[in-house]
């Protein structure tokens, strides 16, 4: 590999040094679409369950390259062939796998552009930057869609146990403060080893397998679909779309001209041309929190409060059980907002509604864990684990939240 002509390396609050492994690899990472992710949250508003959740998309970048380094150096040294351009291309594809997300992360998913997931931008920024860099990332656009005929390596970028969960595991557990999330990402790395091009986890590993799924499964509960964390995303989103239904009836709602464009253009998929993608590369946390600040002045009943709910953790009240709620209660629930604020039963339903969170910590059907025994079998984790709950964490679990205003009485 290629080294810079001066040693570059990066403070990590979790592993230490970073080593920028490359020319291309440094010019990426200066390059301003790249520089943006400082400014978009890792963890959307969860600071406002755990405040110490300021981390951004640029740490998580930087931590999941610096595993890829570890991984590429463990698997290299247990004789696996990788080649200088597949090593590369490696830290490439993981160091930009998340360059699409917008403001606050998933929320601009569901609210701005219409139905546009951070994947599908993140590859548009990645080819956009192929032209500009002379087709040198083309191969790290293969490992990325899982086009190239290696597959162990797309499944270091994108699998069960990739480079990208390793270290949002660990690094969100630390800035979180929740314990139960941490996990020994760098042992993990130690156990990896490939057969048949494929990924697999050496039998004594599988320890740190088990220890892994069962963080990631605590820390959707605790951290990533906690009802406070969950009720202020929504609103969010709410706030958004009540701010594109505001400027489609004519009026001027005040925001940067980078935000006035997503919220007066319905912007799918097929409309990102690159002076779209140069428009959305300008968007970052700052525009929404901007925004809001000016919109809590606003005459619209529902986006000034959603505005002054969220700006200052006022937030709905949020209920979850493991069945539906019934129509009849949120019905109730609206018609009593109605009544006392004089509002349409459209606008209650910004303050009044349902939805559900999904817990996966493991999927068997697709792309399993793979352990490699000692005689050079390989057998599915959760069929060599002894641990019974393996199996049970790969069942999804649903439950169900019901949001609505504090000041309604329950009843």
């Amino acid at each position: 590999m290629k080294t810079l002509p001066k040693h570059k390396i990066i403070n990590d609050p979790i592993y230490g040094f970073i080593t920028v492994p490359s020319k291309l690899v440094f010019s990426l990472m200066e390059h301003k679409y790249f520089q943006r992710l400082r400014r978009i949250s890792q963890m959307g508003f969860s600071y406002i369950v755990y405040p110490g959740a300021h981390h951004t998309r640029f740490h998580h970048a930087l931590g999941a390259m610096f595993l890829m380094q570890k991984a590429v150096q463990v698997l290299q040294s247990k004789g696996v062939i990788i080649s200088e351009k597949e090593e590369e291309a490696l830290y490439i594809a993981i160091l930009l796998h998340d360059i699409g997300h917008g403001p606050f992360s998933h929320a601009m998913e569901h609210s701005i552009v219409e139905s546009v997931s951070h994947e599908q931008i993140s590859l548009l920024f990645m080819e956009f930057l192929n032209t500009k860099f002379n087709k040198q990332l083309t191969l790290a656009i293969q490992l990325f869609k899982n086009e190239y005929p290696r597959k162990f390596l797309h499944q270091l970028v994108s699998g069960q146990l990739d480079m990208d969960r390793l270290d949002y595991l660990k690094r969100d557990s630390f800035y979180t403060g929740v314990p139960e999330g941490t996990v020994n990402a760098q042992r993990l790395i130690t156990m990896l080893n490939v057969k048949d091009d494929e990924l697999v986890v050496e039998e004594k590993g599988i320890y740190s397998v088990e220890n892994f799924l069962v963080a990631r499964r605590l820390m959707y509960w605790q951290v990533y679909l906690h009802k406070t964390g969950v009720v202020a995303e929504q609103l969010l989103v709410r706030i958004l779309k009540r701010a594109k239904q505001l400027v489609a009836r004519g009026e001027n709602l005040p925001a940067s001209s980078n935000l006035q464009f997503f919220l007066q253009n319905n912007i799918t998929i097929d409309d990102f041309s690159e002076e779209v993608l140069e428009t959305f590369a300008q968007l970052d946390d700052y525009d929404i929190i901007s925004a809001m600040k000016l919109w809590i002045d606003n005459d619209d009943f529902v986006l000034k409060n959603l505005s002054q709910m969220l700006l200052n953790r006022n937030l709905l009240k949020v209920k979850v059980k493991t069945k539906p709620f019934s129509a009849r209660k949120v019905e109730k629930k609206c018609c009593k907002l109605i009544e006392r604020y004089s509002i349409t039963k459209e606008e209650a339903s910004f303050f009044v509604f349902t939805g559900r969170l999904e817990n996966q910590a493991y999927s068997m059907k697709k792309d399993t864990i793979n352990l490699l025994q000692r005689n050079g079998e390989i057998i599915e984790v959760a069929k060599a684990s002894d641990q019974l709950n393996l199996e049970a964490l790969s069942k999804s679990v649903v439950k169900y939240y019901f949001c609505y205003p504090k000041n309604n009485k329950d009843s």
